[in-house]
C-alpha cells in the first residue's frame, strides 16, 4: 500500500498512541550528517581506529559500534562512559542550533486536539534530548497535548530499544495491545515490533525517499500514511482491526 493509498482501518480498543518527535510531528532541519561526524571524531579521539566507522550510519548504530570497539579495546569502563557524555554533549548542542528553524509538521495540532478530544492518552517517544524535546513542544504548540514522553536523556534504555517504548506505556497506563507507535524511520518500527506493539507508518513532507515506504513496511509497519492528515483516517473510522504484530513476522 503506498502512502496515498492508505484506507480507513480501525484501531480497537485503542487507549494510547505514541508518537515519535522529530520527522513526525516537527521539522527540525537537524544537521545529522554533522552529528554522526562529529560522533566519529569523539569516538576516534577515544581509541576507535580511523575508517572503522561510517557517517552513513544512523547515530545509534555508530555509538553501539563504537562502545563496542572501545570495550572489545580495553578501554575501561569510566572511559566509555566519558566518550558517552562527550558524545551526548555534543549532539544536544546541535540539536539546540536547529531550534529556531523547528516547526509543527502540517496537520500536527488538528489531529492530536482530536485525539485528545477522544480520551486518548498520549505520548512522545524520541532520541532528541529532554531539553530540545520541551523546548520544541513549546515553540511549536504542541506542548499541551503530551503529559507523557521519553527521550534520550530519560533514564534506562534508549529507541530504538523495546525497553524505552515498554517503559512510557507503563508511565501512561497503556496495555500493550491497546497503544499504537507512530513514526517515520525504520527504527521507529523496529522498537515498536520488539516491544509487540503496533505500527504506523508517516512519510515526512519534502523530497520523498524513494524506498522509505517500503522500508518502514518492511520495519513493521501495519500502514503507511503520506502525512499526519493520513494518520488520522487510519485511527479515525473504519471497520477492520488491525492484528498486534508477532516478533519476527
Amino acid at each position: 500500500m503506498a502512502p496515498s493509498e492508505v484506507g480507513t482501518l480501525y484501531l480497537g480498543p485503542l487507549l494510547g498512541v505514541i508518537f515519535d518527535l522529530d520527522g513526525t510531528l516537527v521539522e527540525s532541519a537537524h544537521d545529522y550528517l554533522r552529528m554522526r561526524r562529529e560522533i566519529i571524531r569523539i569516538a576516534e579521539a577515544h581509541g576507535v581506529m580511523p575508517g572503522h566507522l561510517s557517517a552513513r550510519e544512523p547515530i545509534p548504530k555508530i555509538m553501539d559500534s563504537a562502545l563496542s570497539e572501545l570495550s572489545l579495546g580495553g578501554l575501561p569502563e569510566g572511559d566509555r562512559f566519558r566518550f558517552e557524555s562527550e558524545a551526548n554533549d555534543t549532539v544536544d548542542r546541535i540539536e539546540l542550533e536547529a531550534l529556531p528553524r523547528t516547526r509543527a509538521q502540517p496537520g500536527a495540532i488538528p489531529l492530536l486536539r482530536s485525539l485528545t478530544g477522544r480520551g486518548f492518552r498520549l505520548g512522545i517517544l524520541t532520541r532528541s534530548s529532554e531539553v530540545f524535546c520541551r523546548a520544541a513542544l513549546q515553540k511549536t504548540g504542541l506542548k499541551e497535548f503530551f503529559p507523557y514522553l521519553r527521550t534520550r536523556s530519560s533514564p534506562g534504555p534508549a529507541k530504538p530499544s523495546p525497553e524505552s517504548l515498554l517503559l512510557l506505556l507503563k508511565e501512561m497506563g497503556v496495555p500493550l495491545d491497546r497503544a499504537v507507535f507512530v513514526g517515520d524511520h525504520p527504527f521507529d518500527g523496529e522498537c515498536a515490533t520488539r516491544a509487540r506493539v503496533r505500527f504506523l507508518g508517516v512519510t515526512p513532507p519534502g523530497p520523498p525517499e524513494s524506498d522509505l515506504s517500503e522500508r518502514l513496511k518492511k520495519a513493521g509497519a501495519l500502514a503507511v500514511a503520506a502525512n499526519l492528515e493520513g494518520i488520522g483516517r487510519v485511527l479515525g473510522l473504519g471497520a477492520n482491526e488491525l492484528p498486534v504484530p508477532r516478533v519476527g513476522s
